[in-house]
């Protein structure tokens, strides 16, 4: 029977700390001892949850921590041990700037107004902003354009006892996928052309840093000083052709055999139970609306995961779980804070049965990618969007 810590809450997240353990084997060993490796936190840890994931990867000997806000950076620097570093990568406000530079967190700088805002506020506190520079190299996003190097060359080398220039960095548009390859090269390129003219004029970062998980896979000439690794991390590829090159650049073994299916290990299981059970006679409608009309006669139940809770409404008719040690479908449209399932071919199901929504029993699983496939979603997006206020319990 499914037990939680929080019986008021519909479902519970747990988390593998030897998953984690495993999936940081496997990225040391594709980056190899010399390259740094940043544990990317943000979206509250891909939905995994930030200050439960801090402490998971410091336990693994990973130190530094990538986000996306100023408010991440917080709740990471809440539970961090001190000697771990917090870099955020997007969003920070004036105001914010001086709280990261008092606390040593560092930051990117992308425009010239946040480079003139950084100094002044560093100049005011009397303690030098820790700054990545990171510049625009075809994403078109973020990302510091090649004709404000001047001035950032200038700004930055008149104001060295302000500033630490930790990084220089950029993002790839699409390393996930092969139909992006030329604009990714022409990147990579471009990356180490502008590296060479900061150096040229003076200024040569404490390290250089490009690749997310999909680049740190297919391009290993971006690995550089450090590489800012999140979906992997959790144990998903960035999409199949990523794996699916993982697998083909690793070969066979003497055997014919393929050496790994699959070397990463999911960290996140998601569980609810059995909410109520219902026959359903065969013409009997489904639900909200007509979506779904029983074929025959069904025997159905109601779990209490919604929308509303992280299981996408785009899974509605499409969706699986498991119940019982078997993978059965979800019916209907999915509701606000509840789903329906088929449940007329599994055995013995009872009320407050384990229902399984990402994860496994036995040898039957449920993945995040295999919800991808059925609502046209990222990974990624499925994840982020699991509700922080799911208790999240850590595992071996």
């Amino acid at each position: 029977m499914y037990k939680t810590k929080d019986p008021f809450n519909t479902s519970q997240i747990t988390l593998s700390k030897s998953a984690v353990r495993q999936n940081v084997k496997f990225i040391k060993k594709q980056i190899g001892e010399k390259v740094r490796l940043s544990a990317v936190v943000k979206g509250n840890a891909y939905g995994h949850g930030i200050e439960q994931m801090v402490k998971i990867f410091e336990k693994n000997e990973v130190n530094h921590l990538s986000v996306f806000s100023a408010h991440e950076a917080w709740r990471a620097c809440q539970v961090k041990e001190e000697e771990t570093t917090v870099m955020i990568m997007g969003w920070i406000h004036d105001e914010q700037i001086s709280w990261a530079i008092e606390n040593q967190v560092q930051f990117y700088v992308f425009d010239i107004d946040r480079l003139k805002e950084t100094i002044n506020r560093a100049k005011k506190i009397g303690q030098k902003a820790i700054i990545h520079l990171e510049i625009e190299t075809g994403m078109n996003r973020t990302g510091l354009e090649e004709k404000f190097f001047p001035k950032a060359i200038e700004l930055i080398k008149k104001n060295q006892e302000h500033l630490i220039f930790e990084g220089l960095c950029t993002h790839y548009a699409g390393a996930e996928s092969i139909s992006n390859y030329l604009r990714i090269k022409d990147q990579i390129n471009l990356f180490h052309q502008y590296a060479e003219h900061f150096e040229k004029n003076g200024l040569t970062p404490n390290v250089k840093h490009t690749a997310c998980s999909a680049a740190v896979i297919a391009y290993p000439e971006t690995h550089m000083d450090m590489v800012r690794v999140g979906i992997l991390l959790y144990g998903f590829w960035p999409s199949r052709e990523t794996f699916i090159h993982h697998k083909k650049s690793n070969g066979y073994d003497g055997n014919g055999k393929e050496r790994s299916r699959d070397p990463l290990k999911r960290v996140i299981t998601w569980k609810s139970r059995v909410m109520a059970l219902k026959n359903l006679p065969m013409g009997e409608f489904v639900g909200y609306g007509t979506s779904y009309q029983a074929p025959k006669n069904m025997k159905i139940a109601t779990v209490p995961v919604g929308y509303a809770y992280g299981f996408s409404r785009s899974l509605s008719n499409q969706g699986r779980v498991i119940v019982n040690g078997q993978r059965v479908a979800v019916i209907g449209i999915v509701n606000m804070n509840l789903l329906i399932i088929n449940i007329s071919e599994a055995k013995n199901v009872k009320r407050d049965d384990e229902v399984i929504m990402i994860g496994s029993q036995g040898k039957v699983k449920i993945t995040v990618a295999s919800f991808g496939e059925m609502s046209n979603q990222l990974n990624y997006e499925l994840l982020s969007r699991i509700p922080m206020d799911i208790p999240r319990e850590v595992v071996d």
